[in-house]
């Protein structure tokens, strides 16, 4: 079985296995995720929601013994959001639990209900940048944040046991429905110290946007408009759950917008994914701010006013050490997952930190990846440094750098390949905290297996093409001969 490889932009390559193996419904710490339609236990169907989400009630119910439970829930604009709305609405309410409501809403400001309601907890039905026949349930502890390893588990033992109850109809859940509830979200990212109204409204800047058809078309707009941008030229932000394009927001889906910004005189775009927790920013000439330097921008501009320490996962660029070590602050690493970042992040007090996926987490809001608040300190940072995006843009290193993706077979084993490549690179640092990341003097090389879909990632960066090429045709090379050799 050789690979085959297809270039899908630059710098970033995929490789795929001709025998393809399609896993359709994901069950996960990071929540449950999959395809509509079909069986179930194969694919997201209604006998699969109702299944998790009462696991997930269990759980809230063991942990808070006696006490009356809410959960908060919000969903992007997904076709199949309503549907699955109702079911987990409906199923809560039949296990006596209070639920408030959002409707249409991004995941961070879901996040941020669960603390304004001093919720036990809550569920975010979206698939993030998944394709349009795609859905899944987040979930949230206490505090809005997604839930640990242990407790994620907790809901998987739930789900398979069936261990749960339903209550009788004199003691169904309460619904209450809130309206517009990203408006509190907006007021408190306006209160921010380093959120500068004053200079973004004397920039005159004109912005555009790609809210993909989902939430981020009708908050995105309200956003600019409080921070005084008087000019935003809108494309797909009709809330239809229609994607115009693949949603993840990733330079090949992005044509739309950047022939958009060459058109017309534009300052900046912001692009975000459907629930609005990863953000890519295209400069005003077209080229692309590139959505690992997201998080350096930020990054840059809040250890300009506030030193600390930064953390992001083990697959993002070091451009974010060198930045925080030129602040004479402490660079962290986690494994990769919102919730290890941010577990990192509380551990090492990080002012600043998220995920080279365009994922912004400002502690002083929340802790959670939010587009939001990063569209408002970057356009805070671009006002105040007087410079164009794409200037700002080169103020930092350019690290090229490739992502890959190896779909598993149904025989294939990723951790058996993980620990061949380990064993050709043993001559080399390794860290194996999170799948297999090797150092080179020229750059890094990372290999895990994503929790939220069937394959295995690889990420490389280096200071050069040359090198970054040669790694990578090592690696084909490596794994062809990985696969040639696998016991059957």
């Amino acid at each position: 079985m050789n690979l085959k490889i297809t270039d899908n932009y630059r710098n970033n390559i995929v490789i795929i296995f001709t025998k393809k193996f399609i896993m359709t419904l994901i069950k996960s710490i990071s929540g449950i995720r999959g395809t509509l339609g079909g069986e179930p236990n194969e694919n997201l169907t209604p006998v699969d929601i109702v299944k998790y989400t009462s696991a997930y009630g269990h759980f809230l119910k063991y942990h808070y013994p006696g006490e009356h439970i809410t959960v908060v829930v919000g969903r992007d604009a997904r076709v199949s959001g309503k549907i699955i709305q109702n079911i987990v609405v409906s199923t809560l309410q039949s296990m006596g639990i209070d639920v408030y409501l959002l409707g249409l809403a991004t995941t961070p400001t879901t996040e941020i209900a669960v603390t304004e309601f001093g919720a036990h907890g809550g569920i975010i039905i979206t698939a993030s940048h998944n394709p349009f026949n795609w859905n899944a349930l987040k979930l949230l502890n206490n505090k809005g944040e997604f839930l640990s390893e242990n407790d994620g588990k907790h809901v998987l033992l739930n789900a398979n046991t069936q261990h749960f109850k339903y209550v009788d109809s004199y003691n169904f859940g309460k619904l209450i429905e809130i309206n517009n509830f990203h408006q509190q979200h907006i007021k408190k990212i306006l209160n921010l110290d380093l959120v500068n109204v004053k200079e973004i409204k004397k920039a005159k800047f004109t912005v555009a946007i790609d809210g993909i058809n989902s939430v981020g078309g009708i908050v995105i707009p309200e956003l600019l408009k409080k921070l005084g941008v008087k000019k935003v030229l809108k494309l797909n932000c009709t809330a239809n759950g229609l994607f115009k394009h693949n949603p993840e927001p990733l330079p090949e889906n992005l044509t739309q917008i950047i022939s958009l910004i060459k058109r017309k005189k534009i300052d900046v775009g912001f692009v975000v994914d459907p629930d609005v927790d990863r953000l890519a920013i295209v400069c005003e000439d077209g080229t692309l701010f590139g959505e690992e330097y997201t998080l350096v921008a930020v990054a840059d501009y809040v250890l300009q006013h506030k030193p600390g320490n930064t953390v992001s996962n083990l697959s993002s660029t070091m451009a974010l050490k060198e930045i925080t070590e030129k602040y004479k602050q402490k660079y962290f690493a986690a494994p990769v997952g919102e919730v290890n970042v941010v577990e990192k992040m509380k551990e090492v007090d990080a002012v600043i930190g998220g995920e080279g996926n365009g994922g912004i987490i400002y502690p002083e809001l929340h802790y959670g990846r939010d587009a939001l608040v990063g569209i408002a300190l970057f356009l805070s940072y671009l006002a105040t440094s007087g410079l164009e995006c794409s200037e700002l843009r080169k103020k930092y290193p350019f690290y090229p750098m490739a992502k890959k993706k190896i779909e598993i077979t149904d025989n294939l084993k990723p951790d058996f390949i993980l620990e061949e490549i380990s064993k050709i690179y043993s001559g080399y640092q390794q860290n194996k905290q999170d799948g297999l990341k090797i150092y080179f003097s020229e750059g890094w090389l990372h290999m895990r297996k994503s929790n939220t879909e069937p394959i295995i990632r690889i990420y490389a960066e280096a200071k050069s093409n040359a090198f970054l090429e040669n790694i990578l045709n090592q690696i084909e090379i490596q794994i062809n001969a990985i696969i040639k050799n696998y016991p059957d």
